[in-house]
């Protein structure tokens, strides 16, 4: 066997499709949260956009749980856009009034899914930040603002490990059944260099590393390893030679899979995604009697699965 095999603990975490996941984070976070979102379980994909280091996801977790609304103190114009240093561009917009209901609208629909969470999942990206100077406040986006505007620098293991201890104690206090399972993209920043990249890494593992060891309930997943040590050939690289291919998403998410869904739940993926297929196919001619027959069965198959499983619901198209 032409491969190193990350071996992952056994774990008593068990993910049903009763659950309530948030995904907070890098691009990786996007990819777990877009795989669970495809298989119909309840998720929640990062309601401020994409978000890359640990202090700017700590401070996305801390405004969910304050459920205080933005205002117009909270957005800046730039670039004949309005924007907000706490969300990534997909928010942005030209007028005031609409910034701020893209960003209330997720916002609200977020607080609520916090409440119901029993399974948050954070990915980090890197340990670099970005800090305003004026204020000192470090930012989830820079909006392509000045470089001298802001200070560059790179977080300690202690810094994160501080901020994540005082997030989590409430976290744990507010919602006792709450599991966190954290990883590390396996998305290199090789503009920073590949020396600095590992740095960047190695701090990210070791403050993990610490706080699932300083809490019970506080997980890790090694996405970062298996992309690194299990899948090393390029074809599991996308063209820019970073990120990770389909190929390696869907490996990756079989192995989140295996380490964290029962049989049971492996079994539904299955079922549900025969369904997600035959929704996905695309006639040569619609009105032709045999895709008439297929819709029928796509029906039929939907029927199914809704008697087996009835809280799918609202779930299902």
């Amino acid at each position: 066997m032409f491969q190193t095999k990350v071996q992952i603990a056994q774990t008593d975490i068990n993910i049903t499709y009763k659950d309530h996941i948030m995904s907070l984070g890098s691009c990786f976070a996007e990819n777990i949260g877009l795989k669970m979102q495809k298989n119909f379980f309840n998720t929640e994909i990062n309601p401020f956009g994409v978000l890359y280091n640990p202090i700017s996801i700590q401070n996305s977790i801390q405004l969910l749980l304050e459920n205080k609304p933005f205002t117009e103190h909270d957005i800046f114009m730039h670039n004949s856009l309005w924007q907000s240093f706490s969300h990534s561009s997909l928010f942005s917009d030209i007028t005031p009034g609409k910034c701020l209901a893209n960003i209330n609208n997720r916002f609200e629909k977020a607080v609520s899914f916090l409440n119901e969470t029993n399974f948050l999942l954070i990915t980090f990206g890197t340990a670099w930040v970005y800090e305003e100077k004026k204020n000192g406040r470090v930012v989830s986006n820079c909006h392509k603002l000045p470089t001298n505007e802001f200070i560059r620098r790179r977080l300690t293991i202690e810094e994160i490990v501080c901020e994540y201890k005082i997030r989590i104690q409430k976290l744990q206090s507010q919602f006792p059944n709450l599991h966190i399972l954290f990883s590390v993209s396996p998305i290199r920043h090789w503009k920073d260099g590949a020396h600095e990249n590992n740095i960047s890494k190695g701090i990210l593992l070791l403050a993990i590393e610490e706080l699932s060891t300083l809490f019970q309930k506080v997980h890790y997943f090694p996405a970062y390893e298996i992309q690194l040590d299990e899948l090393r050939d390029y074809r599991f690289y996308a063209s820019d030679m970073q990120h990770p291919s389909e190929v390696a998403i869907d490996y990756i998410w079989n192995r989140f899979s295996e380490t964290y869904f029962s049989d049971l739940t492996r079994q539904t993926i299955k079922k549900l995604e025969q369904y997600n297929n035959d929704l996905l196919h695309r006639p040569i001619h619609p009105e032709s009697k045999e895709y008439i027959l297929f819709l029928n069965k796509i029906k039929e198959r939907k029927e199914k699965i809704l008697l087996e499983y009835p809280f799918l619901s609202d779930r299902i198209n």
